[in-house]
């Protein structure tokens, strides 16, 4: 089937094209750049302001794109941020208005940040009440954006709230920097809690939805077994064979990495209540497994741009 994906010259984007292109869809990659790629038989970029009635038929539509969290969120790049993410989603629900044949399913990404941030709570696709934090409002305007799909065309939508998600990039390659140098340990107290996901799960879980018609609405995508920080940072270390003797304190981290070190310093308990309900069978549910399997001491590339 034919496939149209934003951000999938990103992270999770490249995993998620390998795989589909494995099962012999055709993907068309929308991408600001489209002349800095070269097409193959299975997969074709194209322009944000490429003529749609130009595409075949289109079955899925996946939404991937926005700004990277990394980096000190300054007024400009809280603004990228959001903006990112609800203007190319506002764009491909442009495009799908002008598709003469309405795809089947639109999956837009979110985030769990949804929720907000609990030390005690835990959080399913049961719980309505948004956050009140800078990500939270992000999602909120990002899956607002998406849901005009349902509302307005009728397509299946689902809005994937990733947790963090654990590759060879992203999150993961952050994380390791102090403990390879022998400076790694928990932040704070450690009792935030870490709901994390393996970017092979992420893959899967996106085509697992892609794939199942009861499926819709926000989707947790996220590991069964959330971790705190301690028990998380523990684990980290003993893959990476160092050893887990500093605390790093939450106000240090707080003043080196200001608004954007409540990705550190708070977290959220949260489960994949859909995913379980539709017995999806994840390949890593537990911590330990998926971080064993993740080349930890393989230096990572320069990050992409997810759009």
């Amino acid at each position: 089937m034919n496939i149209l994906i934003t951000g999938g010259t990103g992270f999770v984007g490249s995993h998620l094209t390998e795989a589909l292109t494995k099962e012999n869809h055709h993907v068309y990659i929308l991408t600001r750049y489209p002349d800095n790629y070269e097409n193959t038989k299975q997969i074709t970029y194209i322009a944000y302001d490429y003529y749609v009635r130009d595409l075949p038929a289109i079955h899925t539509v996946i939404n991937l794109a926005g700004d990277t969290l990394f980096g000190y969120w300054t007024t400009e790049k809280k603004t990228n941020i959001m903006k990112s993410r609800t203007e190319v989603t506002q764009h491909v629900i442009e495009m799908m208005q002008q598709m003469e044949k309405k795809p089947e399913v639109f999956i837009s990404a979110s985030a769990i940040g949804f929720y907000g941030t609990s030390e005690d709570l835990i959080f399913t696709e049961n719980t309505t009440e948004h956050g009140e934090d800078f990500l939270s409002s992000v999602a909120v305007a990002w899956e607002t954006t998406a849901m005009q799909a349902a509302d307005e065309m009728h397509i299946r939508t689902v809005c994937t709230r990733f947790g963090i998600i654990l590759g060879e990039k992203g999150a993961l390659s952050y994380m390791t920097v102090p403990i390879k140098m022998f400076a790694g340990g928990k932040i704070g107290k450690g009792e935030q809690w870490m709901s994390w996901v393996h970017i092979e799960d992420v893959v899967n879980s996106i085509t697992f939805c892609m794939q199942n018609e009861h499926i819709e609405g926000p989707v947790n995508v996220t590991a069964p077994n959330p971790k705190r920080n301690k028990e998380f940072t523990k684990i980290l270390t003993k893959v990476l064979n160092r050893p887990n003797w500093f605390t790093t304190p939450a106000p240090l981290v707080r003043t080196a990495m200001g608004e954007m070190s409540e990705l550190m310093t708070k977290g959220q308990y949260v489960l994949p209540g859909k995913l379980n309900e539709h017995k999806y069978q994840f390949s890593y549910p537990y911590l330990q497994n998926a971080l064993q399997e993740i080349n930890l001491h393989k230096k990572p590339k320069k990050m992409s741009q997810s759009q």
